[in-house]
């Protein structure tokens, strides 16, 4: 599916380290490097609020965007990593990927599932999504948003797995065929309450050994000054 390809402007940097990345965070930008597509890695500085708003659209880090680097490339590129600040959640550092639009990529793509399962509804069940994400191979323009799964019929015991999920003509499935993308299980028997309490006739015989034990052990202690005394 053809997109509409968004433009980032970036600059090319001459010095690298821990106090360069400082002072590009403090004038608002964030350090960044690409490489792949057989050439040479190329250090940047970006503006981190375009890398957000890219990893917040629907793609995520799977959409395909230009990087215009000033006086050296423009090229399509991918985000394969970044770091956020755990505090303050300001982007410290993104790597992208050159992509070759007309070569295969691997990518991870989103599984949702949708539907309120039979075997929850009519058998008291319960629904596990074990996967929620899978593996593919397919061209830089077929990436998918997401796929979507439908579970309303599943019924205890039953499942959906990774091979039934429907592909684009230039997909391949990467992730195993059998892998469990979500199943209904039954709910765990709870202890019978039978079993866990004690009857209560029971529970007295067990308890009068310990105050006749107890009544002795009184009777002995006050009996032994008496014996003293005796002395």
């Amino acid at each position: 599916m053809k997109r509409e390809i968004t433009t980032i402007a970036a600059e090319p940097r001459d010095t690298r380290g821990k106090n360069e990345a400082r002072r590009l965070r403090v004038k608002g930008f964030a350090p960044a490097i690409v490489y792949g597509a057989g050439k040479d890695p190329v250090a940047l500085s970006i503006n981190p609020k375009e890398v957000k708003r890219i990893l917040r659209s629907s793609t995520g880090h799977n959409t395909i965007f230009n990087i215009d680097v000033k006086g050296l490339e423009t090229t399509p590129v991918m985000i394969v990593d970044w770091q956020n600040d755990p505090v303050k959640e300001n982007l410290l550092h993104v790597d992208l990927k050159r992509i070759d639009l007309t070569k295969r990529i691997t990518v991870g793509v989103t599984v949702h599932t949708v539907g309120d399962p039979k075997g929850v509804k009519l058998q008291g069940g319960l629904l596990e999504v074990v996967a929620r994400e899978i593996e593919i191979e397919c061209l830089p323009d077929d990436i998918p948003e997401s796929f979507t799964v439908d579970v309303a019929e599943l019924m205890i015991g039953q499942n959906i797995r990774a091979s039934q999920i429907p592909m684009g003509e230039s997909m391949k499935l990467l992730s195993p065929a059998d892998q469990v993308i979500a199943h209904v299980v039954a709910l765990k028997a709870e202890a019978e309450p039978e079993a866990a309490a004690v009857e209560p006739g029971a529970a007295a015989t067990t308890a009068e050994p310990e105050v006749i034990k107890k009544g002795k052990k009184e009777e002995e202690g006050a009996a032994e000054p008496e014996a003293k005394k005796k002395k």
